[in-house]
Protein backbone atom coordinates (compact mmCIF):
# COMPACT_ATOMS: atom_id res chain seq x y z
CA UNK A 1 0.00 0.00 0.00
CA UNK A 2 1.39 3.08 -1.02
CA UNK A 3 0.99 6.37 1.35
CA UNK A 4 1.14 9.34 -0.62
CA UNK A 5 3.11 12.12 1.79
CA UNK A 6 2.39 15.46 1.12
CA UNK A 7 5.36 17.71 2.13
CA UNK A 8 5.06 20.23 4.69
CA UNK A 9 8.38 21.69 4.26
CA UNK A 10 7.65 25.50 3.94
CA UNK A 11 9.68 28.82 3.75
CA UNK A 12 9.85 30.17 7.22
CA UNK A 13 8.64 33.60 7.60
CA UNK A 14 9.84 35.84 9.90
CA UNK A 15 7.50 37.91 11.91
CA UNK A 16 8.65 41.28 13.01
CA UNK A 17 8.36 41.63 16.85
CA UNK A 18 6.28 43.93 17.82
CA UNK A 19 7.25 47.07 20.07
CA UNK A 20 7.09 45.95 23.33
CA UNK A 21 6.54 49.38 25.97
CA UNK A 22 9.84 49.63 26.95
CA UNK A 23 10.64 50.73 23.48
CA UNK A 24 8.03 53.01 22.86
CA UNK A 25 8.68 54.78 25.97
CA UNK A 26 12.43 55.18 25.35
CA UNK A 27 11.24 56.35 21.50
CA UNK A 28 8.86 58.77 23.26
CA UNK A 29 11.04 59.95 25.57
CA UNK A 30 14.42 60.56 23.13
CA UNK A 31 12.32 62.87 20.64
CA UNK A 32 11.24 64.26 23.91
CA UNK A 33 14.64 65.24 24.74
CA UNK A 34 15.87 66.26 21.65
CA UNK A 35 13.16 68.23 20.72
CA UNK A 36 13.97 70.62 24.26
CA UNK A 37 17.06 70.67 23.61
CA UNK A 38 16.86 71.61 20.01
CA UNK A 39 14.44 74.22 21.27
CA UNK A 40 16.55 75.85 24.02
CA UNK A 41 19.26 76.14 21.82
CA UNK A 42 16.58 77.69 18.24
CA UNK A 43 14.91 80.10 20.95
CA UNK A 44 18.03 82.85 21.67
CA UNK A 45 19.03 82.69 17.45
CA UNK A 46 15.23 83.62 16.96
CA UNK A 47 14.82 85.93 19.50
CA UNK A 48 18.55 87.59 17.72
CA UNK A 49 16.69 88.05 14.42
CA UNK A 50 13.47 89.31 16.03
CA UNK A 51 14.84 91.80 18.15
CA UNK A 52 17.27 92.77 14.88
CA UNK A 53 13.86 93.23 12.58
CA UNK A 54 11.73 95.16 15.46
CA UNK A 55 11.74 99.43 15.23
CA UNK A 56 13.01 101.42 17.93
CA UNK A 57 9.42 101.77 18.95
CA UNK A 58 8.51 98.38 18.99
CA UNK A 59 9.17 96.48 22.85
CA UNK A 60 11.71 93.50 22.82
CA UNK A 61 11.64 92.74 26.59
CA UNK A 62 7.68 91.39 26.51
CA UNK A 63 6.34 88.76 28.38
CA UNK A 64 5.29 86.24 26.58
CA UNK A 65 7.98 87.42 23.98
CA UNK A 66 6.74 88.09 20.71
CA UNK A 67 8.89 86.48 18.02
CA UNK A 68 7.33 87.68 15.02
CA UNK A 69 7.63 92.01 14.72
CA UNK A 70 4.85 94.01 13.89
CA UNK A 71 6.23 96.20 11.35
CA UNK A 72 9.51 94.18 9.87
CA UNK A 73 12.36 96.64 9.01
CA UNK A 74 16.18 96.40 8.51
CA UNK A 75 16.52 99.94 9.89
CA UNK A 76 19.13 97.97 12.04
CA UNK A 77 21.52 96.75 10.03
CA UNK A 78 21.46 99.89 7.78
CA UNK A 79 22.48 102.19 11.13
CA UNK A 80 25.47 99.14 11.86
CA UNK A 81 26.58 98.86 8.04
CA UNK A 82 27.11 103.23 7.99
CA UNK A 83 28.14 103.58 11.68
CA UNK A 84 31.26 100.66 11.39
CA UNK A 85 33.35 99.87 8.94
CA UNK A 86 32.05 96.53 8.18
CA UNK A 87 33.37 95.82 4.61
CA UNK A 88 36.86 96.38 6.18
CA UNK A 89 35.73 94.16 9.46
CA UNK A 90 34.63 91.28 6.86
CA UNK A 91 37.83 91.54 4.82
CA UNK A 92 39.83 91.56 7.98
CA UNK A 93 37.79 88.07 9.23
CA UNK A 94 38.13 86.63 6.19
CA UNK A 95 42.00 86.95 5.79
CA UNK A 96 42.44 85.03 9.28
CA UNK A 97 39.59 82.55 8.56
CA UNK A 98 41.48 82.05 5.62
CA UNK A 99 45.17 81.32 7.23
CA UNK A 100 42.98 80.09 10.43
CA UNK A 101 41.62 77.08 7.70
CA UNK A 102 44.15 76.34 5.19
CA UNK A 103 47.15 75.61 7.79
CA UNK A 104 45.37 73.77 10.49
CA UNK A 105 44.46 71.52 7.52
CA UNK A 106 48.05 71.61 6.47
CA UNK A 107 50.31 70.75 9.44
CA UNK A 108 47.29 68.13 11.57
CA UNK A 109 47.33 66.39 8.40
CA UNK A 110 51.45 65.93 8.10
CA UNK A 111 51.70 65.70 11.60
CA UNK A 112 49.12 62.88 11.72
CA UNK A 113 50.26 60.93 8.55
CA UNK A 114 53.72 59.38 10.46
CA UNK A 115 51.81 58.86 13.66
CA UNK A 116 49.21 56.53 11.80
CA UNK A 117 51.18 55.21 8.70
CA UNK A 118 54.64 55.18 10.03
CA UNK A 119 56.82 53.31 12.65
CA UNK A 120 59.37 54.59 14.77
CA UNK A 121 60.21 54.56 18.53
CA UNK A 122 57.73 56.19 20.76
CA UNK A 123 54.74 57.27 18.26
CA UNK A 124 52.85 55.72 20.79
CA UNK A 125 53.99 58.53 23.55
CA UNK A 126 54.56 61.28 21.19
CA UNK A 127 50.44 60.96 20.44
CA UNK A 128 49.69 60.72 24.22
CA UNK A 129 51.44 63.84 24.60
CA UNK A 130 49.88 65.54 21.85
CA UNK A 131 46.46 64.54 23.16
CA UNK A 132 47.31 65.54 26.66
CA UNK A 133 47.45 69.37 25.88
CA UNK A 134 44.10 69.24 25.02
CA UNK A 135 43.19 69.40 28.90
CA UNK A 136 45.22 72.41 29.33
CA UNK A 137 42.88 75.40 29.59
CA UNK A 138 43.69 78.06 26.85
CA UNK A 139 43.71 80.76 29.54
CA UNK A 140 46.59 79.07 31.15
CA UNK A 141 49.01 79.12 28.28
CA UNK A 142 47.87 82.46 26.96
CA UNK A 143 50.54 84.66 28.87
CA UNK A 144 53.29 82.71 27.88
CA UNK A 145 52.41 82.19 23.66
CA UNK A 146 51.74 86.59 24.48
CA UNK A 147 55.32 87.20 25.24
CA UNK A 148 56.70 84.89 23.06
CA UNK A 149 54.89 86.99 20.83
CA UNK A 150 56.19 89.91 22.24
CA UNK A 151 59.84 88.49 21.72
CA UNK A 152 59.44 87.66 18.10
CA UNK A 153 58.18 91.22 17.37
CA UNK A 154 54.38 89.89 15.97
CA UNK A 155 52.44 91.62 18.27
CA UNK A 156 49.75 93.79 16.28
CA UNK A 157 50.49 91.71 13.49
CA UNK A 158 48.08 88.99 12.05
CA UNK A 159 50.84 86.60 12.26
CA UNK A 160 50.52 87.15 15.96
CA UNK A 161 47.04 85.93 15.53
CA UNK A 162 47.12 83.07 12.87
CA UNK A 163 50.72 81.34 14.28
CA UNK A 164 49.13 79.99 17.60
CA UNK A 165 46.56 78.56 15.88
CA UNK A 166 48.17 76.93 13.19
CA UNK A 167 47.95 73.60 14.54
CA UNK A 168 45.57 71.60 17.39
CA UNK A 169 46.17 68.40 19.42
CA UNK A 170 42.16 67.91 18.04
CA UNK A 171 42.90 68.52 14.67
CA UNK A 172 46.12 66.28 14.55
CA UNK A 173 43.47 63.36 16.61
CA UNK A 174 40.94 63.86 14.11
CA UNK A 175 43.32 63.22 11.14
CA UNK A 176 44.83 60.32 12.90
CA UNK A 177 41.81 58.38 12.90
CA UNK A 178 40.68 59.10 9.55
CA UNK A 179 44.29 57.70 8.25
CA UNK A 180 44.19 55.01 10.42
CA UNK A 181 40.89 53.42 9.04
CA UNK A 182 42.40 52.74 5.49
CA UNK A 183 44.19 50.21 4.80
CA UNK A 184 48.15 49.77 5.19
CA UNK A 185 48.11 47.74 1.66
CA UNK A 186 47.03 50.67 -0.32
CA UNK A 187 50.65 52.28 1.58
CA UNK A 188 52.42 49.34 0.31
CA UNK A 189 51.40 49.06 -3.03
CA UNK A 190 52.18 52.79 -4.11
CA UNK A 191 55.42 52.41 -2.63
CA UNK A 192 56.33 49.11 -4.45
CA UNK A 193 55.29 51.40 -7.50
CA UNK A 194 57.92 53.72 -6.13
CA UNK A 195 55.56 56.61 -4.18
CA UNK A 196 57.43 58.72 -1.77
CA UNK A 197 55.83 58.78 1.12
CA UNK A 198 55.02 62.62 0.16
CA UNK A 199 53.15 61.08 -2.35
CA UNK A 200 51.55 58.83 -0.84
CA UNK A 201 50.32 61.56 1.64
CA UNK A 202 49.16 63.80 -1.01
CA UNK A 203 47.70 61.54 -3.66
CA UNK A 204 46.50 58.51 -1.99
CA UNK A 205 45.88 59.51 1.87
CA UNK A 206 44.38 63.03 1.32
CA UNK A 207 41.47 62.48 -1.10
CA UNK A 208 40.54 59.37 0.78
CA UNK A 209 39.97 61.24 3.98
CA UNK A 210 37.89 64.29 2.28
CA UNK A 211 34.94 64.59 4.76
CA UNK A 212 37.80 64.28 7.90
CA UNK A 213 39.25 67.16 6.50
CA UNK A 214 36.00 69.00 5.47
CA UNK A 215 34.89 68.56 9.29
CA UNK A 216 38.08 69.86 10.68
CA UNK A 217 37.93 72.59 7.93
CA UNK A 218 34.44 73.81 9.32
CA UNK A 219 35.52 73.57 12.76
CA UNK A 220 38.25 75.75 12.08
CA UNK A 221 36.56 77.91 10.40
CA UNK A 222 33.88 78.88 13.03
CA UNK A 223 36.68 79.26 15.67
CA UNK A 224 39.24 81.43 13.43
CA UNK A 225 36.22 83.58 12.69
CA UNK A 226 34.24 83.49 16.27
CA UNK A 227 37.81 84.66 17.64
CA UNK A 228 37.49 87.27 19.65
CA UNK A 229 39.87 87.74 23.09
CA UNK A 230 42.95 86.63 21.47
CA UNK A 231 42.48 89.15 18.31
CA UNK A 232 41.73 91.79 21.13
CA UNK A 233 44.51 91.40 22.60
CA UNK A 234 46.77 90.99 19.82
CA UNK A 235 46.26 93.75 17.67
CA UNK A 236 46.48 97.02 18.04
CA UNK A 237 44.97 98.91 14.99
CA UNK A 238 41.38 99.54 14.79
CA UNK A 239 41.78 99.26 10.89
CA UNK A 240 43.18 95.58 11.43
CA UNK A 241 40.03 93.95 13.85
CA UNK A 242 38.25 91.34 12.89
CA UNK A 243 34.51 91.67 12.45
CA UNK A 244 33.77 89.91 16.27
CA UNK A 245 35.97 92.46 17.73
CA UNK A 246 35.09 95.19 15.57
CA UNK A 247 31.39 95.01 16.89
CA UNK A 248 32.47 95.42 20.40
CA UNK A 249 32.48 99.08 19.24
CA UNK A 250 28.73 98.80 19.36
CA UNK A 251 28.65 98.50 23.45
CA UNK A 252 30.00 101.53 23.41
CA UNK A 253 28.43 103.44 19.94
CA UNK A 254 25.39 102.37 21.13
CA UNK A 255 24.86 101.86 24.99
CA UNK A 256 21.99 99.89 25.37
CA UNK A 257 20.47 99.65 21.92
CA UNK A 258 19.91 95.92 21.85
CA UNK A 259 18.67 95.97 18.31
CA UNK A 260 21.54 97.39 17.09
CA UNK A 261 23.56 94.76 19.11
CA UNK A 262 21.29 92.14 17.66
CA UNK A 263 21.80 93.04 14.08
CA UNK A 264 25.61 93.23 13.94
CA UNK A 265 25.31 89.75 15.46
CA UNK A 266 23.54 88.60 12.94
CA UNK A 267 25.85 90.24 10.18
CA UNK A 268 28.66 88.47 11.61
CA UNK A 269 26.46 84.76 11.86
CA UNK A 270 25.37 84.51 8.32
CA UNK A 271 29.26 83.53 7.09
CA UNK A 272 29.27 80.84 9.22
CA UNK A 273 25.64 79.70 8.05
CA UNK A 274 26.76 79.78 4.55
CA UNK A 275 29.80 77.92 5.24
CA UNK A 276 28.24 75.19 7.18
CA UNK A 277 25.00 74.99 4.51
CA UNK A 278 27.69 74.42 1.65
CA UNK A 279 30.05 71.93 3.15
CA UNK A 280 27.11 70.50 5.77
CA UNK A 281 27.37 66.81 3.51
CA UNK A 282 30.82 66.82 3.61
CA UNK A 283 30.25 67.27 7.43
CA UNK A 284 27.97 64.67 8.10
CA UNK A 285 29.77 62.06 6.33
CA UNK A 286 33.18 63.13 8.39
CA UNK A 287 30.83 62.73 11.57
CA UNK A 288 29.41 59.37 10.75
CA UNK A 289 33.13 57.69 9.60
CA UNK A 290 34.29 59.09 13.00
CA UNK A 291 31.85 57.60 14.76
CA UNK A 292 31.67 54.35 13.08
CA UNK A 293 35.34 53.71 13.59
CA UNK A 294 35.03 55.09 16.94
Amino acid sequence: MQINTVSTNKPAIKMRKPLNGVRIVRSIASYFLLTFVAVIMIVPFLWSISTALKGQNEAIFSFPPKFIPANITLENFVTVWNSLPIPLYLWNSTVLAFWGVLLPLLFCSLAAFPLARMNFKGKNIVFLIILSTMMIPGEVTMIPIYLILDKLKLIGSYSGVILPGAVSAFGIFLLRQAFVGIPKDIDESAIIDGASPRQVWWYILIPMVRPMLATLAILSFIGAWNNFLWPLLILQDPKTYPLTVGLYDLKGTFVTNTRLVSAGAIIALLPIMIVFVAFQNFFIKGAYSSAVKG
